[in-house]
């Protein structure tokens, strides 16, 4: 049985408590993608945790957790969460987490130049709100075959330092030449390399095997993912995405796994919208700054990786859909309608209407003009079709799941 939990929106959906609460019936829960530019906040029996690179369902005692060759790990990152867990009582050990030998490591530079680069974009309001984690730098060099992976920490012999070599002289010529920044040194790299071979070495395995023969013995695994549909790098708001696909149908492929197929994907999405980070997000346009403030602090509306102020805003029905469509769900979890319980009416947008007139239902994306329109950027031209609905009853409680 294998199972995908994925956002149908910007993330922050809820996708942690969801992998909580279901991995009681599973085996196994595998990240596939991304790195800790994103956090899940999970509340459950044993206390609050904040995860950004490991898998939710590792803090389920019977489940073994897998961080996949799709996913970028920044070990100095993992080893402080890790550390973190088990200070409030979480045992991570090597039969309860695995680490693929062939996801990509994010190196100390790389989250350098994610904050040298933000810093220059600002300058003239261009920058893309990263969370300055080294994302993007490591997806990059992995698609020029310039990084390292997990795996090559189990082999620290003359060949890999002779690769480390020749990328460190090429980051230094952007580092140096682009940034003015101090060059970065290779015995640096190789001592850090070597500090968290040591640390990381019983962990790091070959994944993609350990799931096809968990698998085929019949074990349930559950696919976890970070953020949501409109940051998918090809079927998101690009450029306003992140560097993965974090699509289901990637799920397999991510975890390690390329030739099974999902039986089943589960989407989840708020009770309203929320997004960290620039790019469109035109449902914050339906409510007023008072309004959007008290929503906000309702849902405690904080980034679990940097700490920002969420941009919040009505359910957005059109982006929904297509995010529905997007990670090609059989069930949809509808999280935190609690929130909404100090409202009289719960708003929602239903429809965008362009800046040539039209009214549409279907997400706007590309470079056309009702791409614009829907980004926000000319809000003038931009009206949004929204409705407040009546709360039935009293209070809305927790989370309920669709058909």
């Amino acid at each position: 049985m294998l199972t995908a939990i994925t956002g149908i929106n910007w993330g922050d959906e809820g996708k942690g408590r969801m992998v909580d609460l279901i991995s009681q019936e599973y085996d196994i829960v595998a990240r596939y993608q991304g790195g800790n530019n994103a956090g899940h906040t999970v509340k459950n029996e044993r206390g609050k945790f904040v995860l950004n690179l490991l898998p939710s369902g590792i803090l389920r005692p019977n489940v073994v957790c897998v961080m996949g060759n799709g996913m970028v790990i920044d070990p100095h990152h993992l080893d402080g969460e890790i550390n973190k867990l088990r200070e409030q009582g979480i045992v991570i050990t090597p039969d309860n987490l695995k680490i693929s030998d062939r996801a990509t490591i994010t190196m100390p530079y790389h989250v350098e130049q994610d904050g040298l680069e933000e810093a220059r974009l600002a300058k003239t309001g261009a920058q893309f709100g990263s969370t300055k984690r080294g994302i993007a730098y490591t997806y990059g060099d992995k698609y020029m075959k310039k990084t390292l992976r997990m795996g090559d920490l189990l082999h620290l012999d003359n060949s890999v330092k002779k690769r480390l070599v020749t990328m460190v002289d090429s980051k230094n010529l952007v580092m140096e030449g682009s940034y003015n920044a101090a060059p970065i040194s290779v015995d640096e790299m190789w001592a850090w390399r070597e500090k968290y071979a040591a640390i990381f070495k019983d962990y790091i395995c070959d994944a993609g095997q350990y799931l096809a023969d968990a698998d085929a013995a019949g074990k349930k695994i559950l696919f976890e993912a970070q953020l949501g549909a409109l940051r998918d790098i090809d079927y998101g708001i690009y450029p306003y995405t992140t560097s993965s696909n974090v699509i289901g149908a990637y799920a397999p492929i991510g975890a390690g796994i390329p030739g099974h197929k999902l039986h089943n994907s589960i989407g989840v999405m708020k009770a309203y919208s929320s997004c960290v980070g620039d790019g469109p997000f035109v449902t914050e346009l339906a409510m007023t700054e008072e309004e959007k403030h008290a929503l906000r602090e309702a849902g405690h509306e904080y980034g679990a990786a940097t700490g920002r102020p969420r941009r919040v805003g009505p359910i957005d029905l059109v982006a929904s859909r297509y995010g529905v469509f997007c990670q090609g769900c059989d069930e949809v979890a509808l999280t935190l309608l609690d929130v909404l319980s100090y409202m009289e009416k719960i708003p929602m947008v239903t429809a965008y209407k362009l800046e040539d007139g039209t009214t549409t239902t279907r997400f706007p994306h590309g470079r056309g003009a009702g791409y614009r329109a829907a980004c926000g950027r000319v809000p003038a031209r931009l009206a949004l079709r929204h409705h407040r609905c009546p709360q039935v009853g009293g209070s809305a409680q927790g989370g309920s799941g669709l058909r």
